[in-house]
Protein backbone atom coordinates (compact mmCIF):
# COMPACT_ATOMS: atom_id res chain seq x y z
CA UNK A 1 0.00 0.00 0.00
CA UNK A 2 1.70 3.26 -1.09
CA UNK A 3 1.82 6.26 1.21
CA UNK A 4 0.44 9.73 0.59
CA UNK A 5 4.00 10.77 -0.16
CA UNK A 6 4.07 8.26 -3.01
CA UNK A 7 0.78 9.56 -4.39
CA UNK A 8 1.47 13.28 -4.34
CA UNK A 9 4.34 13.30 -6.86
CA UNK A 10 4.77 10.94 -9.83
CA UNK A 11 7.49 8.38 -9.25
CA UNK A 12 10.71 8.92 -11.17
CA UNK A 13 11.58 6.46 -13.89
CA UNK A 14 12.62 3.19 -12.31
CA UNK A 15 16.32 2.49 -12.46
CA UNK A 16 16.99 -0.82 -14.26
CA UNK A 17 18.45 -3.93 -12.59
CA UNK A 18 22.12 -4.81 -13.13
CA UNK A 19 23.19 -6.87 -16.12
CA UNK A 20 26.02 -9.34 -16.60
CA UNK A 21 29.00 -9.54 -14.25
CA UNK A 22 30.79 -6.64 -12.62
CA UNK A 23 32.94 -5.70 -9.66
CA UNK A 24 32.34 -2.99 -7.06
CA UNK A 25 34.20 -1.54 -4.09
CA UNK A 26 31.06 -1.59 -1.92
CA UNK A 27 27.55 -2.95 -2.48
CA UNK A 28 24.77 -1.63 -0.27
CA UNK A 29 21.51 -3.60 -0.12
CA UNK A 30 18.53 -1.41 0.77
CA UNK A 31 17.48 1.92 -0.71
CA UNK A 32 16.12 3.50 2.46
CA UNK A 33 17.76 6.12 4.65
CA UNK A 34 20.39 3.77 6.11
CA UNK A 35 21.59 2.67 2.69
CA UNK A 36 21.38 6.12 1.12
CA UNK A 37 23.30 7.78 3.93
CA UNK A 38 25.96 5.10 3.76
CA UNK A 39 26.59 5.50 0.01
CA UNK A 40 26.62 9.30 0.31
CA UNK A 41 29.09 9.07 3.18
CA UNK A 42 31.31 6.72 1.21
CA UNK A 43 31.25 8.92 -1.89
CA UNK A 44 32.12 11.97 0.22
CA UNK A 45 35.16 10.07 1.51
CA UNK A 46 36.44 9.35 -1.98
CA UNK A 47 35.23 5.77 -2.41
CA UNK A 48 34.35 4.92 -6.02
CA UNK A 49 32.53 2.00 -7.66
CA UNK A 50 29.66 1.98 -5.15
CA UNK A 51 26.48 0.07 -6.01
CA UNK A 52 23.12 0.43 -4.24
CA UNK A 53 20.49 -2.29 -4.76
CA UNK A 54 16.83 -2.13 -3.77
CA UNK A 55 14.26 -4.88 -4.24
CA UNK A 56 11.53 -2.29 -4.89
CA UNK A 57 12.18 1.43 -5.35
CA UNK A 58 14.03 4.12 -3.42
CA UNK A 59 12.09 4.89 -0.24
CA UNK A 60 9.62 2.04 -0.72
CA UNK A 61 9.80 0.91 2.92
CA UNK A 62 9.82 2.86 6.18
CA UNK A 63 11.80 5.71 4.63
CA UNK A 64 8.87 6.62 2.39
CA UNK A 65 6.11 5.92 4.93
CA UNK A 66 7.13 7.56 8.22
CA UNK A 67 6.00 10.76 9.92
CA UNK A 68 8.95 12.84 8.72
CA UNK A 69 10.19 13.90 12.19
CA UNK A 70 13.90 14.80 12.35
CA UNK A 71 15.18 15.06 15.91
CA UNK A 72 17.96 13.73 18.12
CA UNK A 73 17.82 10.56 20.18
CA UNK A 74 16.75 6.96 19.84
CA UNK A 75 13.84 4.68 20.57
CA UNK A 76 15.65 3.88 23.82
CA UNK A 77 15.14 6.77 26.26
CA UNK A 78 18.00 8.95 27.42
CA UNK A 79 18.01 7.65 31.00
CA UNK A 80 18.08 4.01 29.89
CA UNK A 81 20.83 4.85 27.40
CA UNK A 82 22.95 6.23 30.24
CA UNK A 83 22.38 3.12 32.33
CA UNK A 84 23.21 0.68 29.54
CA UNK A 85 26.07 2.47 27.77
CA UNK A 86 27.58 4.58 30.54
CA UNK A 87 27.85 8.39 30.52
CA UNK A 88 30.70 8.73 28.01
CA UNK A 89 29.38 6.40 25.36
CA UNK A 90 25.79 7.59 25.87
CA UNK A 91 26.84 11.20 25.25
CA UNK A 92 28.77 10.10 22.17
CA UNK A 93 25.80 8.21 20.74
CA UNK A 94 23.33 10.98 21.47
CA UNK A 95 25.75 13.57 20.07
CA UNK A 96 25.93 11.64 16.81
CA UNK A 97 22.21 12.15 16.31
CA UNK A 98 22.50 15.87 17.10
CA UNK A 99 25.20 16.10 14.44
CA UNK A 100 22.96 14.11 12.11
CA UNK A 101 20.07 16.59 12.49
CA UNK A 102 22.46 19.36 11.49
CA UNK A 103 23.81 17.32 8.56
CA UNK A 104 20.30 16.59 7.29
CA UNK A 105 19.45 20.27 7.42
CA UNK A 106 22.69 21.08 5.59
CA UNK A 107 22.14 18.45 2.90
CA UNK A 108 18.61 19.64 2.20
CA UNK A 109 19.99 23.13 1.68
CA UNK A 110 23.21 22.42 -0.22
CA UNK A 111 21.72 19.67 -2.39
CA UNK A 112 18.57 21.77 -2.98
CA UNK A 113 16.25 18.90 -2.04
CA UNK A 114 12.61 19.98 -2.30
CA UNK A 115 11.07 18.07 0.62
CA UNK A 116 8.84 20.68 2.32
CA UNK A 117 11.27 21.18 5.20
CA UNK A 118 9.76 22.98 8.19
CA UNK A 119 12.56 23.96 10.57
CA UNK A 120 10.33 24.79 13.55
CA UNK A 121 11.24 22.24 16.20
CA UNK A 122 9.31 19.48 17.93
CA UNK A 123 6.99 19.64 20.96
CA UNK A 124 6.72 16.84 23.52
CA UNK A 125 3.19 17.40 24.81
CA UNK A 126 2.25 16.18 28.29
CA UNK A 127 -0.78 13.88 28.19
CA UNK A 128 -0.82 13.81 32.02
CA UNK A 129 -1.18 16.47 34.70
CA UNK A 130 2.06 15.55 36.48
CA UNK A 131 4.83 17.82 35.23
CA UNK A 132 7.50 15.80 37.05
CA UNK A 133 8.24 13.58 34.05
CA UNK A 134 8.90 16.61 31.84
CA UNK A 135 11.03 18.40 34.40
CA UNK A 136 13.07 15.25 35.04
CA UNK A 137 13.74 14.70 31.34
CA UNK A 138 14.58 18.38 30.80
CA UNK A 139 17.09 18.31 33.64
CA UNK A 140 18.62 15.00 32.51
CA UNK A 141 19.06 16.20 28.93
CA UNK A 142 20.74 19.40 30.09
CA UNK A 143 23.03 17.74 32.64
CA UNK A 144 24.08 14.60 30.79
CA UNK A 145 23.73 15.51 27.11
CA UNK A 146 24.06 19.28 26.93
CA UNK A 147 20.63 19.51 25.25
CA UNK A 148 18.55 22.59 26.02
CA UNK A 149 14.83 21.80 25.85
CA UNK A 150 12.48 24.62 26.80
CA UNK A 151 9.66 23.97 29.27
CA UNK A 152 6.24 25.15 28.08
CA UNK A 153 3.79 25.87 30.91
CA UNK A 154 0.18 24.80 30.42
CA UNK A 155 -1.16 28.29 29.66
CA UNK A 156 1.46 28.79 26.94
CA UNK A 157 0.89 25.29 25.59
CA UNK A 158 -2.81 26.00 25.12
CA UNK A 159 -1.98 29.16 23.20
CA UNK A 160 -0.69 27.21 20.22
CA UNK A 161 -2.10 23.69 20.69
CA UNK A 162 -5.82 24.07 21.32
CA UNK A 163 -6.56 20.75 22.99
CA UNK A 164 -7.91 20.08 26.45
CA UNK A 165 -6.05 16.76 26.27
CA UNK A 166 -2.63 18.31 26.95
CA UNK A 167 -1.13 20.09 29.90
CA UNK A 168 2.46 21.43 29.76
CA UNK A 169 5.20 20.42 27.33
CA UNK A 170 8.85 20.54 26.30
CA UNK A 171 10.13 22.19 23.15
CA UNK A 172 13.16 20.91 21.24
CA UNK A 173 14.34 23.66 18.92
CA UNK A 174 16.99 21.72 16.98
CA UNK A 175 14.44 19.60 15.10
CA UNK A 176 12.52 19.78 11.85
CA UNK A 177 9.98 17.87 9.79
CA UNK A 178 10.01 16.94 6.12
CA UNK A 179 8.44 14.87 3.37
CA UNK A 180 10.67 11.81 3.94
CA UNK A 181 10.11 10.20 0.55
CA UNK A 182 11.03 13.39 -1.29
CA UNK A 183 14.14 13.58 0.89
CA UNK A 184 15.07 9.96 0.13
CA UNK A 185 14.66 10.55 -3.60
CA UNK A 186 16.76 13.69 -3.31
CA UNK A 187 19.52 11.75 -1.55
CA UNK A 188 19.41 9.15 -4.33
CA UNK A 189 19.84 11.80 -7.01
CA UNK A 190 22.75 13.30 -5.07
CA UNK A 191 24.36 9.87 -4.72
CA UNK A 192 24.10 9.28 -8.47
CA UNK A 193 25.65 12.70 -9.12
CA UNK A 194 28.54 11.58 -6.91
CA UNK A 195 29.05 8.44 -9.03
CA UNK A 196 26.97 5.85 -7.12
CA UNK A 197 25.15 3.31 -9.32
CA UNK A 198 21.58 2.59 -8.16
CA UNK A 199 19.51 -0.39 -9.28
CA UNK A 200 15.81 -0.74 -8.40
CA UNK A 201 13.62 -3.82 -8.77
CA UNK A 202 16.81 -5.69 -7.87
CA UNK A 203 16.19 -8.24 -5.16
CA UNK A 204 19.38 -10.03 -4.11
CA UNK A 205 18.73 -13.76 -4.47
CA UNK A 206 22.07 -14.97 -3.20
CA UNK A 207 24.93 -13.66 -1.07
CA UNK A 208 27.93 -15.95 -0.99
CA UNK A 209 31.48 -15.68 0.29
CA UNK A 210 34.07 -16.69 -2.30
CA UNK A 211 37.57 -16.36 -0.93
CA UNK A 212 38.23 -12.78 0.15
CA UNK A 213 35.20 -11.41 -1.71
CA UNK A 214 31.41 -11.56 -1.69
CA UNK A 215 29.27 -12.46 -4.67
CA UNK A 216 25.72 -11.12 -4.96
CA UNK A 217 23.31 -12.53 -7.51
CA UNK A 218 20.47 -10.35 -8.82
CA UNK A 219 18.50 -12.23 -11.45
CA UNK A 220 21.12 -13.43 -13.91
CA UNK A 221 23.58 -10.70 -12.93
CA UNK A 222 26.45 -11.13 -10.47
CA UNK A 223 28.41 -8.47 -8.57
CA UNK A 224 31.67 -9.19 -6.76
CA UNK A 225 32.85 -6.96 -3.95
CA UNK A 226 34.97 -7.02 -0.78
CA UNK A 227 32.30 -5.08 1.16
CA UNK A 228 28.54 -5.61 1.50
CA UNK A 229 26.25 -3.48 3.67
CA UNK A 230 22.83 -4.90 4.58
CA UNK A 231 20.46 -2.01 5.32
CA UNK A 232 17.02 -3.53 4.82
CA UNK A 233 15.22 -2.52 8.02
CA UNK A 234 11.90 -4.28 8.53
CA UNK A 235 11.92 -5.63 4.97
CA UNK A 236 14.26 -8.52 5.65
CA UNK A 237 16.55 -9.60 2.83
CA UNK A 238 16.99 -13.20 3.96
CA UNK A 239 20.72 -12.98 3.22
CA UNK A 240 22.26 -13.43 6.67
CA UNK A 241 20.58 -15.41 9.42
CA UNK A 242 22.19 -13.58 12.36
CA UNK A 243 21.25 -10.16 10.99
CA UNK A 244 17.68 -11.09 10.09
CA UNK A 245 16.88 -12.86 13.34
CA UNK A 246 17.98 -9.82 15.39
CA UNK A 247 15.03 -7.60 14.43
CA UNK A 248 11.25 -7.62 14.63
CA UNK A 249 9.45 -6.03 11.68
CA UNK A 250 6.75 -3.97 13.42
CA UNK A 251 3.95 -2.01 11.75
CA UNK A 252 3.05 1.58 12.48
CA UNK A 253 0.14 3.59 11.08
CA UNK A 254 -0.14 6.99 9.42
CA UNK A 255 -2.88 9.03 7.74
CA UNK A 256 -3.27 12.42 6.07
CA UNK A 257 -6.40 14.57 6.15
CA UNK A 258 -7.87 16.69 3.41
CA UNK A 259 -6.78 20.37 3.42
CA UNK A 260 -8.37 21.78 6.57
CA UNK A 261 -8.02 25.50 5.95
CA UNK A 262 -9.00 27.61 8.95
CA UNK A 263 -10.06 24.50 10.89
CA UNK A 264 -6.41 23.54 11.27
CA UNK A 265 -5.52 27.01 12.53
CA UNK A 266 -8.23 26.71 15.17
CA UNK A 267 -6.46 23.62 16.51
CA UNK A 268 -2.80 24.44 15.93
CA UNK A 269 -0.99 27.75 16.02
CA UNK A 270 2.43 26.27 15.54
CA UNK A 271 4.42 24.84 12.67
CA UNK A 272 6.26 22.48 15.03
CA UNK A 273 5.73 18.73 14.94
CA UNK A 274 4.12 17.22 18.05
CA UNK A 275 4.15 13.93 19.93
CA UNK A 276 2.91 13.13 23.43
CA UNK A 277 4.27 11.60 26.62
CA UNK A 278 2.53 8.22 26.53
CA UNK A 279 4.38 5.05 25.54
CA UNK A 280 1.72 4.54 22.86
CA UNK A 281 1.88 8.13 21.71
CA UNK A 282 0.23 10.06 18.90
CA UNK A 283 2.49 12.05 16.59
CA UNK A 284 1.42 14.61 14.05
CA UNK A 285 2.49 17.66 12.10
CA UNK A 286 0.82 20.38 10.04
CA UNK A 287 1.60 20.21 6.34
CA UNK A 288 2.22 23.26 4.20
CA UNK A 289 -1.20 23.07 2.49
CA UNK A 290 -3.19 22.89 5.81
CA UNK A 291 -3.46 19.11 5.80
CA UNK A 292 -2.67 17.33 9.04
CA UNK A 293 -0.45 14.24 8.99
CA UNK A 294 -1.29 11.96 11.92
CA UNK A 295 0.41 8.77 13.06
CA UNK A 296 0.60 6.41 15.98
CA UNK A 297 0.23 2.93 17.39
CA UNK A 298 2.57 -0.01 17.11
CA UNK A 299 1.39 -3.44 16.08
CA UNK A 300 2.57 -6.77 14.77
CA UNK A 301 -0.32 -6.53 12.29
CA UNK A 302 0.03 -4.72 8.98
CA UNK A 303 -3.60 -3.54 8.74
CA UNK A 304 -5.64 -2.44 5.73
CA UNK A 305 -5.99 1.29 4.93
CA UNK A 306 -9.62 1.20 6.09
CA UNK A 307 -8.65 -0.29 9.46
CA UNK A 308 -5.77 2.18 9.87
CA UNK A 309 -8.10 5.08 9.15
CA UNK A 310 -10.68 3.86 11.67
CA UNK A 311 -8.10 3.53 14.47
CA UNK A 312 -6.31 6.81 13.83
CA UNK A 313 -9.49 8.84 13.32
CA UNK A 314 -10.54 7.81 16.82
CA UNK A 315 -7.17 8.97 18.18
CA UNK A 316 -7.45 12.27 16.31
CA UNK A 317 -10.94 12.94 17.69
CA UNK A 318 -9.71 12.48 21.26
CA UNK A 319 -7.20 15.29 20.81
CA UNK A 320 -9.10 17.57 18.42
CA UNK A 321 -12.85 16.83 18.63
CA UNK A 322 -13.58 19.52 16.05
CA UNK A 323 -11.74 17.44 13.42
CA UNK A 324 -13.58 14.18 14.06
CA UNK A 325 -15.44 14.41 10.74
CA UNK A 326 -12.50 15.62 8.64
CA UNK A 327 -12.12 13.63 5.46
CA UNK A 328 -9.10 11.34 5.48
CA UNK A 329 -7.34 11.51 2.14
CA UNK A 330 -4.97 8.59 2.66
CA UNK A 331 -4.14 6.03 5.34
CA UNK A 332 -1.35 3.47 5.25
CA UNK A 333 1.00 1.32 7.29
CA UNK A 334 4.62 0.35 6.98
CA UNK A 335 7.20 -1.89 8.60
CA UNK A 336 9.99 -0.62 10.80
CA UNK A 337 12.58 -2.78 12.55
CA UNK A 338 12.95 -3.08 16.32
CA UNK A 339 15.67 -4.71 18.40
CA UNK A 340 15.14 -6.10 21.89
CA UNK A 341 17.49 -3.49 23.32
CA UNK A 342 15.64 -0.65 21.48
CA UNK A 343 18.81 0.68 19.84
CA UNK A 344 20.13 0.58 16.28
CA UNK A 345 22.29 -2.35 15.31
CA UNK A 346 25.24 -0.95 13.40
CA UNK A 347 28.38 -3.01 12.90
CA UNK A 348 30.23 -5.73 11.02
CA UNK A 349 30.89 -9.45 11.14
CA UNK A 350 34.53 -8.56 10.51
CA UNK A 351 34.66 -10.22 7.08
CA UNK A 352 33.48 -7.40 4.85
CA UNK A 353 29.81 -7.85 5.78
CA UNK A 354 28.34 -4.76 7.44
CA UNK A 355 24.84 -3.95 8.69
CA UNK A 356 22.61 -1.08 9.82
CA UNK A 357 19.09 -1.78 11.07
CA UNK A 358 16.65 -1.60 14.02
CA UNK A 359 16.05 2.15 14.08
CA UNK A 360 12.77 1.60 15.90
CA UNK A 361 10.66 4.38 14.45
CA UNK A 362 13.28 7.07 15.18
CA UNK A 363 15.12 6.63 11.93
CA UNK A 364 15.83 9.94 10.24
CA UNK A 365 18.67 11.17 12.42
CA UNK A 366 20.00 7.78 13.62
CA UNK A 367 20.19 6.41 10.05
CA UNK A 368 22.22 9.43 9.03
CA UNK A 369 24.54 8.89 12.01
CA UNK A 370 24.84 5.19 11.16
CA UNK A 371 25.65 5.92 7.53
CA UNK A 372 28.44 8.26 8.58
CA UNK A 373 29.85 5.71 11.02
CA UNK A 374 29.80 2.92 8.43
CA UNK A 375 31.37 5.17 5.81
CA UNK A 376 34.18 6.07 8.22
CA UNK A 377 34.80 2.41 9.02
CA UNK A 378 34.69 1.12 5.43
CA UNK A 379 36.62 3.99 3.85
CA UNK A 380 39.28 4.48 6.47
CA UNK A 381 39.11 1.80 9.13
CA UNK A 382 37.83 4.32 11.68
CA UNK A 383 36.78 2.78 15.01
CA UNK A 384 33.65 4.89 15.51
CA UNK A 385 31.48 1.78 15.17
CA UNK A 386 32.68 0.83 18.66
CA UNK A 387 30.11 3.23 20.08
CA UNK A 388 27.37 0.80 18.96
CA UNK A 389 29.12 -2.29 20.37
CA UNK A 390 26.88 -2.52 23.45
CA UNK A 391 23.85 -3.03 21.21
CA UNK A 392 24.49 -6.15 19.18
CA UNK A 393 22.53 -8.66 17.16
CA UNK A 394 20.50 -10.13 20.02
CA UNK A 395 18.02 -12.71 18.65
CA UNK A 396 14.36 -11.69 18.93
CA UNK A 397 13.06 -15.26 18.69
CA UNK A 398 10.36 -14.86 16.08
CA UNK A 399 7.49 -15.71 16.14
CA UNK A 400 7.42 -15.62 19.95
CA UNK A 401 9.08 -12.20 19.91
CA UNK A 402 5.98 -10.80 18.21
CA UNK A 403 3.84 -11.96 21.12
CA UNK A 404 6.23 -10.39 23.62
CA UNK A 405 6.35 -7.11 21.71
CA UNK A 406 2.57 -6.89 21.38
CA UNK A 407 2.15 -7.78 25.05
CA UNK A 408 4.61 -5.09 26.09
CA UNK A 409 2.78 -2.52 23.99
CA UNK A 410 -0.62 -3.46 25.40
CA UNK A 411 0.79 -3.36 28.95
CA UNK A 412 2.15 0.15 28.50
CA UNK A 413 -1.05 1.23 26.75
CA UNK A 414 -3.09 -0.01 29.74
CA UNK A 415 -0.80 1.78 32.19
CA UNK A 416 -1.20 5.04 30.24
CA UNK A 417 -4.98 4.57 30.23
CA UNK A 418 -5.06 3.81 33.95
CA UNK A 419 -2.93 6.85 34.79
CA UNK A 420 -5.29 9.05 32.76
CA UNK A 421 -8.27 7.62 34.61
CA UNK A 422 -6.67 8.29 37.99
CA UNK A 423 -6.10 11.91 37.03
CA UNK A 424 -9.75 12.24 36.06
Amino acid sequence: MPSWYHDRVPAPERRPPPQGRREAAVVVVGGGFAGLNTVLGLAARGVRDIVLLDAETIGFGASGRNGGFVFAGYSLGERALLERAGPGRARQLYGRTVDAVNLIRERISTLTIDCDMVDAGVVWANWFRDAGLLRARQELLAREYGADWQWIPANAMHEFVHSARYHDGLYERNALHIDPLAYARGLARAAESAGVTIHEGSRVRMLERRGPRWTLRVGDAEIETPNVVLACGGYLAGLDRDIDRAVLPIATYVMVTEPLGESLGACLRTRAAIYDTRFAFDYYRPLTDTRLLWGGRISVRDRSPRAVQRLLRRDLARVFPSLKDARIEKAWSGLMSYARHEMPQVGTHGNGLWYAQAFGGHGLAPTCAAGEALADAIAGGDTSLAAYADFGLDPVHRPFGYLAAQGTYWNHEFRDWFKSRLEG
